[in-house]
């Protein structure tokens, strides 16, 4: 690997890029921030989906073809909790209730939750380091047709199916990049942003104070992957949630939010004929095989990646 590599990342599709990075050569040059908007406390527990899907993913622990969850995991506990009533919509197997368990016992005694997620991505074998975007509670709320829904709850109860009207980070302003974000965005060699949902998994991340600015103010080189191909989103809601708040479902649209701070974007080969308008920003743009559906597909995307450097 030429260098540190820093990957801003969602849940899902983007640890699959995180795996392709961790796995095509030297992990312990990666350093992988992970959305905390969609945090949520449930029994009383800190529940992290998208740095848990990526430690779970790097650590080759999780549940596939789904991308969440552990492989085999049980759901017993859960199931009890629904056969007396309570609440079990969100998936929780008895291997990954124990992740939380721990989690929160540590927090309530104060330790921080970058410090956590380090123990934790440690206890799993992880050579990379793992970071949350911020150790403050942010919480992603949805203004919908059915009205202010929690991220998970429009994602999972839902099934992400009432219209969106807005999106908001609640609790946004008070947070600040968690201990190790800094240093690691201005010792990244190559910053690059996932193809995530860049509404609800990647925006989150930029929203916290003062962390545009320091990636546009970093030294490295700055590349974003598209999550939209051929007109539609690989995995989750992206295209759904942009046609609903008025953008254009395009790469171009995902290349203009993030235009302020990028050097180059990476498009599918598909979407070649979108290069020109992307260039014309004052981006430079890519055409490569963006599709990951194997880990032979996530290395070669990675590969390409760095070779932009």
């Amino acid at each position: 690997m030429a260098g540190r590599i820093t990957l801003l990342s969602g849940g899902v599709g983007g640890a699959k890029l995180a795996l392709g990075l961790y796995t095509v050569s030297a992990p312990e040059e990666l350093t992988v921030i992970a959305n905390g908007g969609d945090d949520l406390e449930l029994f009383n527990l800190r529940i992290c989906p998208d740095s848990d899907i990526l430690a779970y993913t790097l650590a080759g622990q999780v549940n596939e073809p789904g991308g969440w969850g552990i492989r085999d995991d049980s759901f017993h506990a859960l199931e009890r909790v629904r056969q007396l009533g309570g609440t079990g919509w969100f998936n929780l197997g008895d291997t990954d209730l124990g992740l939380h368990l721990f989690r929160s016992e540590l927090l309530r005694q104060g330790v921080g939750l970058a410090e956590v997620t380090r123990r934790i991505a440690e206890k799993l074998g992880l050579k990379c380091r793992l970071l949350p975007m911020c150790e403050q509670p942010v919480s992603t709320r949805l203004a919908t047709e059915e009205g202010q829904l929690q991220l998970q709850e429009y994602l999972v109860k839902r099934r992400a199916e009432p219209v969106l009207h807005s999106v908001h980070f609640d609790g946004i302003e008070q947070a600040t990049p968690a201990p190790g974000v800094p240093e690691a965005l201005a010792e990244a060699a190559m910053i690059v942003i996932a193809p995530s949902n860049p509404l609800i998994s990647i925006a989150p991340i930029l929203a916290v104070p003062d962390m545009r600015r320091m990636i546009r103010e970093a030294r490295g080189l700055k590349v974003a992957v598209s999550p939209i191909v051929g007109g539609k989103s690989l995995k989750g809601p992206s295209d759904k949630m942009l046609a609903e708040l008025g953008y254009a479902v395009s790469p171009v649209t995902v290349a203009e939010l993030y235009r302020d701070f990028l050097d180059v974007f990476v498009v599918d080969e598909q979407d070649a004929a979108c290069m020109e308008e992307v260039e014309g920003m004052g981006l430079r743009c890519v055409a490569a095989p963006t599709v990951m559906k194997d880990l032979a597909c996530k290395q070669a995307l990675a590969a390409a990646l760095l070779a932009l450097l």
